[in-house]
C-alpha cells in the first residue's frame, strides 16, 4: 500500500489550490445582499483569483472568464474594476504576501531606470505597476510627452532597442486624443510607452471615454515609493 508518509508536506500546488478554494468560499460566505449582489461578489472573487494566479492584467477579460467559470450570464460581469481591484489586493495579501511586494518593487525599480533614461520626454509611470496590482507578466506602462514622437523612436534606435508600434486613442472628458504606443523590453521586462502630444500632459487621461482617469507618477514619486517600501 502506498501513500503519503506521516508528517510529509503536501505538494505546494495542492496547498495553493486548497487555499484558493477556501478563499472563494470565504469571500462568498462573508458577503450579504441580494442574489444578484452575491453573484457579483462571486464574480469579483473569481476574477481576482484568475488575475493573481494566471497573470492576467486585463480586468474585462478576467471578469468574463470569472462569469463563465461560475456559470453566470456574461451580462452580470459588468462590475466596476474597483471591485475587482479590492478583491485582488485582499487575495494577494493573503496568499502572495511575500513574493508580490518583491515583484512590484523590482518592476518599479526597472521603471524608474527607464524614466531616468527617458527624462527628456517627461515620463510618468501609470497602470498596474504604479497601482501595485501588477501580475507576473504585466507590462510597465509609461506615458511620455515629447516635442516629437519621432524623438522617442530615434532614442530607442540609437540604443539598439527593438520595438513595435501601433496607434491608439486616449480620452479627456469627451475629447479623443491620438497616441503612439511603442512596445519593447527594458532590462528584460515588457514595457509599453504611450507617446502623447506635449499639450496633453496637463490633461486627466483615460483609456476609454467612460473609464476612470489614469493615475500617474513622476520619477521622484516612484523613487519615493521604492524608498518607502525599502524602509517598511
Amino acid at each position: 500500500m502506498t501513500g503519503r508518509a506521516k508528517g510529509a508536506r503536501r505538494p505546494a500546488i495542492l496547498c495553493d489550490r486548497a487555499q484558493a478554494l477556501r478563499y472563494d468560499r470565504l469571500a462568498s460566505m462573508t458577503r450579504k445582499g441580494t442574489r444578484t449582489g452575491g453573484t457579483r461578489a462571486r464574480i469579483a472573487a473569481a476574477a481576482a483569483r484568475i488575475m493573481a494566479e494566471d497573470g492576467i492584467d486585463d480586468f474585462s477579460l478576467a471578469k468574463r472568464k470569472a462569469a463563465r467559470q461560475i456559470g453566470a450570464p456574461e451580462s452580470q460581469s459588468l462590475l466596476a474594476n474597483d471591485e475587482i481591484e479590492a478583491e485582488l489586493r485582499a487575495y494577494r495579501a493573503l496568499y502572495q504576501a511575500v513574493e508580490h511586494p518583491l515583484r512590484i518593487a523590482e518592476l518599479r525599480r526597472v521603471a524608474l531606470g527607464a524614466m531616468q533614461a527617458l527624462d527628456a520626454f517627461s515620463p510618468y509611470l501609470t497602470g498596474a505597476v504604479l497601482a501595485g496590482t501588477a501580475g507576473p507578466y504585466a507590462e510597465i506602462e509609461l506615458q511620455l510627452f515629447p516635442e516629437s514622437a519621432k524623438d522617442v523612436e530615434l532614442f530607442l534606435m540609437n540604443r539598439n532597442v527593438s520595438y513595435t508600434t501601433r496607434e491608439a486613442r486616449r480620452f479627456s472628458g469627451d475629447r479623443s486624443h491620438p497616441v503612439s504606443v511603442l512596445s519593447l523590453a527594458w532590462e528584460g521586462a515588457p514595457m509599453r510607452l504611450s507617446v502623447f502630444d506635449p499639450r496633453a500632459e496637463r490633461l486627466a487621461l483615460k483609456t476609454s471615454q467612460a473609464g476612470r482617469v489614469q493615475q500617474r507618477a513622476g520619477a521622484s514619486e516612484v523613487a519615493a515609493l521604492l524608498d518607502k517600501n525599502a524602509t517598511a
